[in-house]
């Protein structure tokens, strides 16, 4: 006991020193256009991360247009105004950088790594890409071919590819958390290019976009900079009227607008002497971009669901899956370190108790998937060879009660913490790390500086919470049970 009570004290004491010596500054502010910047300057070495972080997932979707979001990820690189067509990778690869994006439910992120002496470039791509980017029948076609393929490697073709899928689409009913980024090919196939053009047009605003920039920098210089490339790009519905100018004609333009293009100024758009053009220009900027945030409350699981998936599969599989708390709560933070000791690695209890002991299954697992709204936790199981599934259902259904009925050992509560120390440090560790995890935190949380205060919510958290957190989330009138079979 006084070991045990020695190694929380000491625990205890390395957590806060941490907190207190490796602290991340930054700046933040926001620009005329509603544009949010987040700086942090670390000279360590000569790399830089840029990043822009879009609020829209496919949450914000149109429940009869899903994939949007993700298919955006991709068409994001066909090029701009100023970028001909393929040639944003290549733009980055000659200058010995990295780039990539994700998409979740809830957000879209771009971002760039290269030497620190490339940050205007960074700044420029991503401007392109916000401003006036091409979306265009040619692009669409191309990446629509490309998400299709995503979908046939990743999901249809990939054993037990579609639990996800599954798993969302049964435990919400209402909430647009039903369908998965990747959403429903027919969907894809029916739009047209009004639609994805609508898309952009309401989701990619200044408004709606975080630039956080992490790396060798100097603050003051990287403002000037963000001034040249973002400030000048117009807020409201302004920047709407600038896309629709370079992309319909004079008679499609009068059309929508009332006035010809003739009043503008085709060499620069924004500094126009016509009073017409000028009266307009100022008339949008003060209309703002709606962003369609759904507000929509999925009911509580009132009985347990079962269903069943018939896939091209050699061994069967179970999941059981139950609604969680959204993220950056305290429920969600306790059910995170629960879950890592259920199963986080190969001594942690599902693997040593039902693969390794009972040998009833090939690999279990389980996580959770906490999101801005609330989201779901997940138990696995694929059996072993011969093994009956119902088997390997009542193995995952001890270990969930065991969670519920008995409060972990010290030791695992030790662990945990130690390990959540070590992942966060290491998370933080990089530029990229540390852009993202500050884009995060202002987005989802508006509270920049959690970057610096997450560790001490962890440490808050006691074996208690733990119990407690998974006796009101894992009840068995609330939950789902999906077998995957194999096809006869």
């Amino acid at each position: 006991m006084k070991r045990i009570f020695s190694a929380a004290l000491a625990t205890t004491f390395i957590f806060g020193l941490h907190a207190q010596k490796n602290k991340i500054d930054f700046v933040e502010y926001d620009l005329d256009n509603g544009m949010h910047v987040i700086l942090h300057e670390d000279n360590s070495t000569p790399i830089v991360a840029v990043s822009v972080l879009y609020h829209v997932g496919s949450k914000n979707e149109n429940p009869d247009r899903t994939g949007f979001a993700h298919f955006f990820e991709h068409l994001m690189f066909e090029g701009s105004q100023n970028i001909e067509r393929g040639e944003f990778d290549q733009y980055i690869e000659r200058n010995g950088g990295t780039l990539n994006a994700n998409t979740s439910q809830d957000r879209t992120y771009y971002y760039e790594i290269f030497s620190s002496n490339n940050l205007e470039l960074g700044l420029w791509l991503e401007s392109e890409r916000l401003l006036h980017a091409k979306v265009d029948n040619k692009g669409i076609e191309t990446q629509r071919e490309v998400v299709k393929e995503e979908k046939r490697q990743r999901v249809d073709n990939q054993p037990y590819g579609s639990f996800m899928a599954s798993a969302f689409d049964l435990l919400y009913q209402k909430h647009p958390y039903k369908w998965t980024p990747i959403g429903y090919m027919e969907h894809l196939d029916a739009a047209q290019e009004e639609d994805f053009i609508n898309f952009y047009k309401t989701f990619y605003v200044p408004s709606n976009a975080t630039l956080s920039i992490a790396g060798d920098i100097n603050i003051e210089e990287a403002k000037v900079l963000i001034d040249k490339y973002f400030a000048t790009i117009p807020k409201g519905q302004a920047i709407n009227l600038y896309r629709d100018y370079l992309n319909l004609d004079n008679e499609a333009f009068t059309a929508r607008y009332g006035k010809g293009k003739a009043i503008f100024n085709s060499d620069d758009f924004f500094s126009t002497t016509s009073k017409d053009g000028v009266a307009m220009i100022n008339e949008y900027k003060q209309k703002e971009t709606v962003i369609p945030r759904p507000n929509i409350v999925e009911p509580k699981l009132e009985k347990e669901i079962v269903d069943t998936v018939y896939d091209n599969i050699q061994l069967p599989a179970v999941f059981i899956g139950y609604h969680s708390p959204k993220q950056n709560t305290k429920e969600a933070y306790a059910l995170e370190m629960l879950n890592a000791i259920i199963s986080g690695g190969t001594s942690a209890r599902m693997n040593k108790n039902i693969v390794e002991e009972k040998e009833l299954a090939v690999t279990a697992f389980s996580f959770a998937f906490p999101l801005e709204d609330p989201g779901i936790a997940l138990f696995a199981g694929i059996a072993a060879k011969d093994v009956e599934i119902n088997d390997l259902k009542d193995a995952l259904d001890i270990e969930i009660e065991r969670a519920k009925s008995e409060l972990v050992s010290e030791i695992e509560f030790q662990k945990v913490k130690n390990q959540f120390e070590n992942d966060f440090y290491s998370s933080n560790s990089s530029v990229a790390g540390k852009a993202e995890t500050l884009a995060d935190n202002y987005v989802y949380f508006k509270n920049t500086n959690l970057i610096n205060e997450q560790l001490s919510v962890y440490e808050d958290i006691t074996r208690e919470d733990l119990m407690k957190v998974a006796k009101k989330y894992f009840t068995k009138d609330a939950r789902l049970v999906l077998y995957y079979l194999p096809k006869k």
